[in-house]
């Protein structure tokens, strides 16, 4: 009897072990169901107090996620193992989830809030009717620079990156998209193009910037132009504008001659669990209140056009990241290329990086 007590006590522990250790695992692979949403962003991409105010007003307990690129979150979803209930990738990336058919179609009848949405931003091609996706930011890809090291207005086009003045004083982002893009349209060529010998010239011309390239970077870009480390960058947008608050002496501009408009967009992975409490969050960030706080702590263009009312007039009217739509009509959405002509772009690039050692 002894035994069997023995027995029974020894597999019911096991059975303990194994259930509290399902939930442990569950929880840190971001699946702990209905009380918990989480959310997979991009780094530093939401005012922390807007998630704690959330948690306080839906009960749930947010995970909270970041990635770094549309190529890594896309590779991680896709691999499974976490459920993401909310993640905010970019145009061309939503395109290419939707054809993998990794995302779950909006219920309109559940969202509060749309009508908030500039209708400039809705029903855009990337995404018709919005039928998988939500605006969240916006903004544009454009050169940023020191009137220390620079005169003032002395740099408003692409082609001002390769004056011998800039010599060793040019950091550029690490990003095959946005650099072939910008040496594409300063020769009058789309940002998406795929003409081989388009793509052959605009390299070509790279290779003639190398002398002007202190770096090519990612985040710190905000770092080094802020300490003044050199006097031009190419950056986007919002990280433009923490760098404005950080030194009077930059300014951003947006090459009249074409550049990159951006979206970033709020979707529901096909594999989430808490679809309810995505809603609720993508509901949330649809007021204006929220999303006007939000802009103001990120910096980036929000496309709420209730909250951009709340937003202090010298954000609101600043062209530099509100353009006016005579200039948004000159900027290009980056398109989804398609795994060859992507490839051909990180080729490029990548011989563009060679090139310059």
């Amino acid at each position: 009897m002894k035994k069997l007590q023995s027995l029974l006590i020894g597999i019911l522990a096991i059975i303990l072990i194994l259930f509290f250790g399902a939930r442990q695992l569950e929880k840190a692979s971001g699946m702990a169901g209905a009380d918990t949403l989480t959310i997979y962003n991009w780094g530093d991409y939401i005012d922390p107090d807007l998630l704690r105010k959330f948690e306080k007003e839906s009960g749930y307990k947010v995970n909270y996620e970041t990635f770094d690129s549309n190529e890594a979150m896309f590779t991680k979803i896709q691999q499974g193992g976490t459920a993401y209930d909310i993640t905010i990738p970019s145009e061309y990336m939503i395109q290419k989830m939707m054809k993998e058919k990794m995302l779950l179609p909006i219920d309109h009848s559940k969202l509060k809030g749309l009508e908030n949405i500039d209708e400039r931003f809705l029903n855009l091609d990337f995404d018709p009717q919005n039928k998988y996706s939500i605006p969240y930011f916006w903004g544009t890809l454009g050169i940023i620079y020191n009137d220390k090291f620079v005169d003032e207005g002395q740099i408003q086009h692409w082609d001002d990156l390769w004056k011998p003045a800039l010599k060793d004083n040019v950091m550029l982002i690490d990003g095959a998209r946005e650099v072939l893009g910008l040496s594409l349209n300063s020769l009058g060529y789309s940002l998406n193009s795929k003409n081989n010998q388009e793509l052959r010239k605009a390299t070509d011309k790279l290779n003639k910037l190398t002398t002007n390239v202190k770096a090519i970077v990612a985040d710190e870009i905000k770092m080094y132009m802020i300490n003044e480390e050199s006097a031009a960058a190419v950056t986007f947008s919002g990280e433009a504008s923490e760098m404005l608050d950080g030194n009077e002496h930059l300014h951003y501009v947006i090459p009249s001659e074409g550049s990159n408009l951006w979206f970033d967009n709020i979707v529901i992975p096909k594999t989430a669990k808490n679809i309810k409490g995505s809603y609720e969050f993508i509901n949330f960030m649809l007021r204006p209140e929220n999303a006007a706080q939000n802009a103001e702590y990120i910096g980036y263009s929000t496309p709420n056009k209730a909250a951009k009312k709340l937003l202090p007039k010298e954000i609101s009217s600043d062209k530099q990241f509100y353009p006016s739509d005579e200039v948004i009509k000159h900027l290009e959405v980056y398109e989804d290329l398609g795994a060859k002509y992507l490839g051909i772009y990180n080729d490029l690039f990548l011989e563009f990086k060679m090139y310059r050692k």
